[in-house]
């Protein structure tokens, strides 16, 4: 198979690591998002994608718009081109440019969950599974036939971070797989029209805590939101971010603090209670509860919450 590969981020990284390490193809382009500028100094960095390319020897794209290669695409006479969590969306033009389309990982199992951020939702959704899905490019969002899919049950205090990593394991030969099943000449199957839900983009805002909502509601909107954007409150005047709140008892008034002790503060919710454990004071680095409470001596009866700066 004579393929591209398309992806930005650490999770595309398995995947193409897999494809380059496959007997029977070639990659004959990498291409992914352009650098970004990190740091006081605005210093270049290239994404994950890019230096795993590098690493292997592979020519790499960076275009600022995908149409700005439409012709290049087309002169390399691919079969198939692979799409990870390339970070732009890929218009008709572009799509059209390679013979068999544009095979995507996704990381749900579609038609629930399509968009940008469909492990976070998952999680915060309280789903019990999940999973990854490969299909073909459409102009649509995640709208394209299905060529395959392998479920993933989600765990019981996993976060966005640590899902996303496992499914960017078990997507990886999924997509080859898949990739061969199409070259080879199977036909995917259209999405089914029931069960569709969406998962836009998660910003600061979205994850804002209400401790006027269950523990439980609480506990799984910290983890999808955990490393980012981050779930916060506010302490004192200022975002106090959380990264892990574990459910316990305990009843009081929604965000007041019932317990400040070495294992963490303890704040009250709609329905008993969360144990803050990880945490990130705002200007600071992320603490352990014990820490926290050190640092800062929370009072019993404070009250967190309150709008986010």
């Amino acid at each position: 198979m004579r393929l591209a590969f398309l992806g930005t981020p650490d999770v595309a990284v398995p995947a193409l690591e897999a494809l380059i390490a496959a007997d029977d193809v070639e990659i004959a382009v990498v291409i992914t998002n352009p650098d970004r500028s990190r740091g006081r100094r605005g210093t270049p960095v290239p994404p994950p994608v890019k230096q795993a390319a590098r690493a292997a020897g592979l020519p790499v794209w960076q275009p600022a718009k995908p149409r700005e290669i439409v012709a290049e695409l087309r002169a390399l006479d691919l079969d198939a081109a692979a799409v990870v969590a390339y970070g732009a969306l890929l218009p008709a033009d572009v799509l059209a440019a390679v013979r068999l389309g544009f095979v995507n990982l996704h990381f749900s199992l579609l038609p629930r969950w399509r968009g940008a951020a469909p492990v976070q939702h998952a999680i915060r959704a309280g789903d019990a599974t999940t999973g990854v899905t490969t299909f073909v490019l459409d102009e649509g969002m995640d709208t394209g036939p299905v060529l395959d899919h392998e479920e993933v049950a989600i765990g019981e205090d996993e976060s966005a971070g640590s899902l996303l990593d496992r499914l960017a394991t078990v997507g990886a030969p999924v997509l080859l797989r898949s990739l061969r099943s199409l070259v080879a000449g199977a036909s995917p199957e259209p999405q089914p029209a029931e069960g569709a839900t969406l998962a836009p983009k998660i910003t600061p805002t979205d994850v804002a805590i209400d401790f006027g909502a269950s523990a439980e509601e609480v506990d799984r909107l910290v983890r999808s939101a955990d490393p980012a954007p981050g779930a916060h409150t506010t302490f004192r005047g200022k975002r106090l971010k959380v990264f892990r709140a574990v459910p316990t008892s305990g009843d009081g008034p929604p965000g007041a603090l019932l317990e400040a002790s070495s294992a963490g503060p303890v704040v009250a919710c709609g329905h008993g209670a969360v144990r803050l454990e990880v945490l990130q004071p705002e200007g600071k680095a992320r603490m352990d509860g014990a820490a926290f409470v050190n640092g800062y001596q929370p009072r019993v009866d404070e009250v967190l919450g309150g709008d986010p700066r």
